[in-house]
């Protein structure tokens, strides 16, 4: 019996258990675990029935039973159903071999040629880079809008959007979208909100109570947590599952029973991990913002970022993951800077144990509205590295920014 064949009347989501709770008993059915504590690996591409009958019940109804392995095994489900859990109002949810392939079904599942779908200005840029082919090759009109534009999306939409997307916060400027205001509105005009809710996870943020009719996740972040796994999940309402799961098996998507064990094995401890990010993130944030060689500090729990009323009203608590912006400067001045760093390394990705630095450089890629600020923008990722350890490694990063920035004045 896979996830979605469960009884609709049971209780789920936060009123159920608590979050760790939930965290770890999730997805672990006795059918499924068949007695130990984690859910056996199961590898399949054939899957095989016992009789003529049995296989023909299996084509009449393939999610009843284990069907072919693209389909999905127990390893599978049980990460499908803990995942669901996780949103009070989800119904179910897919797996597919990376969050940008999540997101990309998720858009397509929604929306026909001819059709047009809103993305926020702050999008991840694979997914501004897909729309751009989702125009060229399947007739289907983009546009983007400012994402602090909250309930004036209105003015952005007409009778052919099929899809909002909202990403919140930015994963580079970490803008807060209003979602309910900007759901409120798609859904005059009968559009599907998407929610990116990776920064967050349905842990501090519950995107489909929100608003969002989709809410997916990058598992590759926090969900799996050590930086060693792609995967992506999306997560709908009983409303909206029908499409993106047509879409997801027409397309093929699907991950491994290896990776579906592994970031079970990390989203058993997504609580304490986020608790610790957060917490690091936090101290480190407020000490930047004292800095004087940073200008702005793009942390959604700080005052000074856009969309942090929102934050506050509708988050539970935030992660590792912020921006800075620095005073003046090129980017050379931010080699320097970066280059010698002991724990803060360069690299894409985020949500590992490990503490990452990025140029954001947002500028290249806004269309909607100009990207002004005062320097050169920095993503970093607070890792579960000691505090001081990572403010002692900025504070020499940021002495070697200072005095490059210097010598080129």
């Amino acid at each position: 019996m896979t996830p979605s064949d469960q009884d609709p009347k049971a209780p789920r989501g936060r009123n159920a258990l608590g979050d760790n709770t939930r965290l770890v008993t999730g997805g672990r059915r006795p059918e499924w675990t068949q007695g130990v504590v984690n859910p056996p690996v199961f590898r399949a591409s054939t899957c095989l029935f016992e009789t003529y009958a049995d296989f023909d019940a299996g084509i009449a109804d393939p999610d009843s039973r284990l069907f072919y392995g693209r389909r999905g095994t127990p390893t599978h489900w049980s990460l499908r159903e803990a995942l669901t859990g996780l949103e009070p109002n989800g119904h179910d949810s897919w797996l597919f071999p990376s969050g940008v392939s999540a997101i990309t079904t998720a858009l397509m599942a929604y929306c026909k040629p001819g059709q047009r779908m809103l993305l926020p200005d702050n999008v991840y840029e694979p997914i501004r880079s897909y729309a751009q082919t989702a125009q060229e090759h399947f007739g289907v009109e983009t546009a983007f809008y400012p994402p602090g534009v909250g309930a004036g999306i209105a003015d952005y939409l007409d009778d052919r959007t099929a899809v909002v997307l909202v990403e919140t916060p930015g994963s580079l400027t970490f803008e807060v979208a209003d979602v309910p205001a900007i759901a409120a509105a798609a859904h005059q005009v009968g559009a599907t909100v998407i929610a990116d809710n990776t920064w967050a996870t349905p842990l501090y943020y519950e995107a489909l109570s929100h608003g969002a009719d989709v809410s997916v996740i990058s598992c590759t972040k926090y969900v799996v947590g050590h930086s060693d796994v792609l995967m992506g999940s999306v997560t709908a309402t009983a409303r909206a599952w029908p499409k993106l799961k047509k879409m997801a098996v027409r397309l093929g998507m699907t991950a491994s029973a290896d990776d579906c064990a592994l970031a079970l094995r990390g989203l058993r401890t997504l609580g304490v991990r986020l608790a610790q990010h957060q917490a690091s993130a936090l101290d480190v944030a407020h000490w930047l913002a004292e800095q004087p060689e940073v200008a702005e500090v793009r942390h959604p729990a700080l005052a000074s970022c856009p969309g942090h009323e929102v934050f506050k009203r509708d988050f539970t608590g935030s992660t590792g993951l912020f921006g800075v912006v620095l005073e003046g400067g090129q980017e050379s001045d931010v080699a320097a800077m970066i280059d010698p760093m002991k724990l803060f390394k360069i690299g894409f990705s985020w949500g590992g144990y490990e503490s990452l630095v990025l140029p954001a450089r947002p500028e290249r890629v806004r269309t909607a509205e100009p990207w002004t600020a005062a320097g050169p923008v920095l993503r970093l990722h607070i890792g579960l590295e000691d505090v001081a350890d990572l403010k002692a490694d900025l504070a020499d990063g940021l002495a070697r920014f200072r005095a490059a920035r210097d010598r080129a004045a």
